[in-house]
Order: structure tokens, then sequence, then C-alpha cells
């Protein structure tokens, strides 16, 4: 009271005749107490004043009462959204500029104006203009707002979450015994029979729809047994389905982690809900049919596939069982020890081409080395000692070459062919082709000596 009273204190208004001295009252609401309070018509006329002050204002809401008295109409007026309601007081000038009646249900927005009666304390609201929102005017609403949903990208093709194959349990949103919660269960118990339900019912048109809608969503979305979620409604008017597009529901869904279904009215009708759902089905119906696959079709698919995969492993096991038996007609395979004999057989060839390549060279080499000890032994000395002749050496070792360097009674040794003979000499005939002079016989062990120049007579002794 304090702060309304500090100001409308600063609203002027003149006091009655025969009250108290004006200058002597506060002169705001903050000012007053027991000891100086204001009459109550000071507060009244002060109250007044600033409501007056306050602008005009447009709201939109829904008629739900409608009662004419007079030249005078009285109307209450119901939030969209939330429980509130609000009495008006329209003039008969203002109703008879409509072209349609308003009538219990419609839809309007209105010019209201805060009306304070000064003598018995009652605030009214004041309709100074009031139009009824057509069918266009919400259709152009919700466009503005798919428009500017859609380009805050929460209509995005990426944020669509995919739908579980088989969905162990669904959760259903719908309203309270409606056709469309029977639709739903019927057909998605018919293709399914093992699949398990969570619904919650809750008001699908009127004020508290998008709350309860909101709650239902939020405690299904966290059930971690909740695989999808439905959100089915049968069909109705324009009005009837605007709240699957309002906006914060329109949110609630997107920001939801569980993929969402809509399944809102009839084909025609296309709530901003579909827009923003993972799945939009056509119906209730639809819905069901889309989430839950057909029992029969899957036994049919899963027929298929064990006979496709029967096929696949026979054809498998008959083209490796061909690989094996090739393989096995290998002669690797069927003769492994073929491999072996045939490395065998290399081996002693080999071998055999070694041996027999070492025994012809070394019988070339040894023919060699006889044709060379051939060879060395016709220039051998031995070999010409061998034919006759001696090697006659002085006491010094030299070779006695020519007659006329021996001395007489020089001793001289003569190697034959077999041994060594001791020899002195007797004479020397110096002139090579004279007749030698004749030796003094000799015993039976002196042989006679061949060189170049001879020695005339020699004696001869023992072999050493």
């Amino acid at each position: 009271m304090n702060d309304d009273g500090a100001s409308l204190g600063t609203a002027i208004a003149a006091a009655p005749a025969g009250a108290a001295d004006p200058s002597s009252l506060p002169e705001t609401a903050a000012e007053t107490s027991a000891d100086r309070p204001w009459p109550l018509h000071v507060l009244s006329e002060k109250l007044k004043a600033h409501i007056e002050r306050a602008p005009a204002a447009w709201v939109e809401g829904q008629v739900i009462e409608l009662n004419k008295r007079g030249t005078m109409c009285f109307v209450t007026l119901r939030d969209i959204d939330a429980e509130i309601s609000l009495s008006l007081t329209v003039w008969g000038t203002v109703m008879d500029r409509l072209s349609i009646p308003l009538e219990r249900g419609s839809r309007v927005v209105a010019r209201l104006k805060a009306d304070f009666w000064v003598k018995s304390g009652r605030l009214s609201m004041q309709a100074w203009d009031i139009r009824p929102v057509g069918l266009g005017d919400l259709l152009a609403r919700i466009e503005r707002l798919r428009q500017s949903l859609a380009a805050e990208g929460l209509f995005a093709s990426h944020r669509k979450k995919p739908l579980p194959l088989l969905p162990h349990r669904i959760g259903l949103i719908t309203g309270r015994d409606s056709d469309a919660k029977k639709d739903v269960l019927r057909n998605a118990r018919l293709r399914w029979p093992a699949v398990e339900f969570e619904i919650r019912e809750v008001a699908v048109q009127g004020v508290s729809a998008v709350s309860q809608m909101r709650s239902a969503l939020s405690e299904l979305d966290r059930m971690p047994g909740v695989d999808v979620i439905i959100i089915a409604r049968g069909g109705g008017s324009l009005e009837d389905l605007l709240p699957f597009s309002n906006e914060d529901l329109v949110r609630a869904v997107s920001s939801a982690t569980t993929p969402i279904v809509s399944a809102i009215g009839h084909e025609a009708d296309h709530p901003l809900l579909d827009d923003v759902a993972d799945l939009r089905a056509s119906t209730p119906t639809d819905a069901a049919k889309r989430v839950v696959p057909e029992v029969t079709e899957e036994l049919q698919r899963i027929r298929q596939a064990r006979t496709q995969l029967s096929r696949c492993v026979a054809q498998l096991v008959s083209r490796e069982s061909e690989r094996l038996t090739h393989l096995r007609s290998r002669p690797v395979l069927a003769q492994p020890i073929g491999m072996v004999t045939v490395r065998h057989e290399d081996l002693l060839r080999i071998r055999k081409r070694i041996t027999t390549a070492m025994d012809s060279a070394v019988a070339r080499e040894a023919d060699r080395v006889l044709h060379l000890r051939a060879q060395v032994r016709s220039l051998s000395p031995q070999n010409t000692l061998d034919r006759g002749y001696a090697v006659v050496q002085t006491e010094d070792g030299s070779v006695v070459r020519e007659a006329e360097t021996v001395a007489p009674s020089s001793m001289l040794a003569i190697r034959v062919a077999s041994g060594r003979l001791a020899a002195r000499t007797v004479g020397v005939d110096g002139a090579p082709g004279q007749p030698g002079m004749s030796a003094p016989e000799t015993s039976s062990k002196k042989r006679p000596t061949k060189k170049r120049g001879s020695v005339r007579q020699t004696e001869s002794k023992e072999p050493e």
C-alpha cells in the first residue's frame, strides 16, 4: 500500500465541502498514519485519478460468458493459455459496430481501459473497441511463428531423431477417453501384441492444454523405458488445434531427447507440432502403423532372411568344398613326398654331375701331371745319366767340361746313373777328336768316362 500510495499521492483532488482542511492532510499515502489518516473519499479520488491516467491496452482472449442487459453487454474473457479471466463492460454502440455477433467461444481482441467508481469503490474494465479474431488472422499469426521458428533451425532435418525399429514401450499423450487413444491402442496391439504403453490423459484443447501436455511430455521424456512418444488428437476446428501451435509446446518438443511422433487431427490439419516432431503422422491410426511394425510382416521377413542366410551359407560351403577338393587334387597335396623325391633326384643328379666333372678334371690334370713329369724327366740330367753318360767333377765339386782343365794325377768324382766313382787322372788329351791314350789296365770295376775332352787315363776307386 505504501508504494501505491506514494504514486497516488502525486494526484491532486479537491476535498469536499465541510471536510478537514486539505492543507493539513498528508500529501502522500506514505505520510498517513493512525493519527493523520486520509478520509476515504481522498483515497478513492486519488485512485480514480491514477487509474484514469493509465493508457488503454489491446488484449486477446476467448469469450466464455456473454450477457446483454439493455444497451449494456457484460462479457467475461479468458486468457488463451492460462486460467485467468476478466469481466468487461461493453456499450451497445461498440456491439453494434461488429459485423458478426459475438458468441461464446469466440476469440477476440479488445481495447480495454480501467474505470473506477468512486461512490461504490468498484473497478471495472470498459471495452472501447472489440474485434473478433478471424481464421485468416489466426493463420497469419501461426505462419509468422512458423517462419520465426524455422529461422532458428527448430524444423531442420538434422535435428530429427530416428524412431526405434521395435519400440518396447510407447508413451502416449492424448485426450481423456478419446477416440485417438482408442485408435492408437487398437491398431498398435493388432500389429504387435507385445507392445506396452505409458499413457498420459490430458486436456488437448482449452487454456490448460499446453501446460498439461508439456508436463506429460517432460514426465515421459525422463522415463528410461519409453522408446518413443506419440502426441495424438482427433480432428477439430482451427481454434481447437491452436494449443498444438503454441510456441512453448513446440520448444518443449524440440528439446526432448525421446523421438516424438505428431498425430494431430486429419490429413489437412498442419499445426506447428507437425514441423518440429521427429515424425508426422496424418492420423492417430497412421501413427500406430508407422511406429509399431506388423508382426506377420516381420515374421515373413525373418523367414525370408533365414532362407537367404541358409542359401548363402550353403553356397559358401559348396564353394569352399570345391576349393578344398581342387587344392587336395594338386600334386603337392595328393603326393606330398613327391616334392621331396623331386628334390632328392635333383640332388643326386647334381651330385653325379659334380662327381663326373671332378673325375674328369682330376683325370685331365693327372694326365697333365704325367705329361709334365715326362717333360721334366726328359730334360733331367738323370735321364742323360740313364743313357750311359757320366758327370766328372773335381775335388772342389766343379764339373769338368774340358780335359785340359784337369791336371794329371788329379782326383776326380765320376757320377753315373746309379752311384758315383772316385778316380785319379793319369793323363790328359786336350785335343778333341784325337785318339786317346791307352789307359793302363784296371780292375774290372773301372769304367771308361765319356766327355767332350777325354782324360787319357784315370785311376778309379770304389764308389762312395
